[in-house]
């Protein structure tokens, strides 16, 4: 027998409950930390018995809970090898939020992210690696991206009706690698506030407070979305030469801008020579039927960031700033740009991905994503708690009422019976307030919803 196999398995003798269980667990374990790569051919029965010194019904036993769980493949006559089960590879769900739904594990609510679409992906990178031969005869070094990559960008800003070209984009490894080299070039005046939602995406807050910059928020609301006279008295008043804002289904509100807001801000930003960044990462995830196909939030002093990320997995890092050639060019200059480009070969997965099977994976990705959602606001109906069912992104928005618990409190209590949430002080500008709200990510299968909501609330009766 190949000895790496028994090794893969690790101390499996150790755990806890029937032999042929722990057994099982082992291989699957194996399977889904990588030392066993899915289609790796097992010994035979008899073998593995020799070896590992079991009964061969123990090991019998233990095949066949792998092939009812879908972790173990047999063909008459060619063996048994292990993959991983389409109840895994087929769904929204990141293994890590629930342990592919076993009904013991501990659920991870904090991450508003997807996993990937397998099957496409695995695809992608099958044509990544037979395309890539051209790209290994030159240096690697970073440049504004791949001309393919960049001209399927543009196009897809052109036919939603912002004519681009190729040369306005630069990718970047994500949209928080794009923020970061905009606020390297733009972040030039200290003394000047940088606006931004409230509450608002903690990654970019990160980003922000790394550079020190000063936050001048501005309130977005689940149901009313952006006061526009409020946005113009802040820029009135402080004079921000900066804004970061996220128009389409915003982290974690999940509202989204009007045509007419839209036209506002733009106007706005013209009349007092501010810069607004728009974060576009969730744009695709529009979850209305049709789509409502806003435009995009565009104007000459708007610079739009956009990110592969949340539409299809957060592991392809690939982002990228649509601006003008100039404003490229000059962020090409800056040696920050080379750390911030993501390699070759992921740029060529996500040209394969952002190309002729986008349509059909966004289709799958919302349909998806719309029961989840839906599912997740049934759970809550007669909570007491309110909250207005997003018409798109990834996330719930939920108010706890003003006599209810504080979030944090409440997210304490949780982490203590196995539920990881994130309260809305994460979200925060100043990062005190937002106290009674939480987000509730609908990323997760209907079942671990169900559980989820079980858990929030009993912690909440407490």
């Amino acid at each position: 027998m190949d000895t790496g196999f028994v090794a893969a398995l690790g101390d499996w003798r150790t755990r806890s409950g029937p032999l042929a269980r722990a057994l099982a667990a082992a291989v699957r374990d194996a399977v889904i930390d990588g030392r066993l790569p899915a289609g790796t051919r097992l010994p035979s029965e008899r073998e593995l018995a020799r070896t590992l010194r079991l009964s061969r019904g123990t090991v019998v036993a233990a095949l066949g809970l792998l092939r009812a769980d879908g972790w173990l493949r047999t063909r008459h006559g060619s063996g048994s090898a292990v993959r991983l089960p389409a109840r895994l590879t087929e769904r929204t769900t990141p293994w890590s939020l629930d342990r592919g739904g076993a009904p013991d594990a501990d659920l991870d609510l904090t991450l508003a992210v997807t996993a990937a679409p397998h099957r496409a992906y695995r695809a992608a990178l099958a044509r990544a690696a037979e395309l890539s031969a051209p790209l290994l005869l030159d240096s690697g070094v970073a440049t504004a991206g791949l001309p393919r990559l960049r001209a399927l960008i543009a196009d897809r800003y052109t036919r939603a009706g912002l004519a681009t070209r190729p040369e306005q984009i630069l990718v970047t490894a994500g949209a928080q690698a794009a923020l970061t080299l905009l606020l390297d070039h733009l972040h030039t005046d200290r003394r000047a506030p940088v606006m931004v939602e409230n509450p608002a995406y903690p990654g970019a807050l990160a980003v922000l407070r790394a550079r020190r910059a000063r936050l001048l928020p501005v309130p977005v609301s689940a149901r009313d979305g952006w006061d526009t006279d409020q946005l113009t008295t802040a820029v009135r008043r402080h004079r921000p030469r900066l804004a970061y804002l996220v128009p389409d289904f915003h982290n974690p509100t999940g509202a989204h801008m009007s045509a007419a807001a839209r036209r506002s801000l733009a106007a706005l930003a013209d009349r007092h020579h501010l810069t607004v960044l728009a974060d576009e990462t969730m744009r695709d995830l529009d979850l209305r039927t049709p789509p409502g196909g806003e435009p995009h939030l565009a104007g000459a002093r708007v610079i739009q960031i956009g990110s592969a990320s949340k539409t299809l997995w957060s592991g392809l890092r690939v982002g990228w700033i649509r601006g003008t050639e100039d404003l490229v060019r000059r962020l090409l200059r800056n040696p920050l740009q080379a750390q911030l480009a993501p390699p070759p070969l992921e740029q060529l997965i996500a040209a394969e991905l952002l190309g002729a099977p986008l349509a059909a994976l966004l289709a799958d990705r919302r349909a998806r994503l719309r029961a989840q959602r839906d599912h997740l606001a049934a759970l809550l109906a007669g909570t007491g708690w309110t909250y207005t069912v997003p018409a798109g992104g990834l996330t719930l928005w939920l108010h706890l009422g003003e006599s209810g618990p504080h979030a944090t409190d409440l997210a304490v209590r949780a982490a203590a019976r196995g539920l990881a949430l994130t309260p809305g002080p994460r979200f925060s500008a100043d990062g005190a307030t937002l106290t009674r709200l939480l987000r509730l990510p609908f990323t997760a299968t209907p079942d671990t919803l169900t559980r989820a909501v079980d858990l929030l609330r009993e912690c909440a009766a407490a």
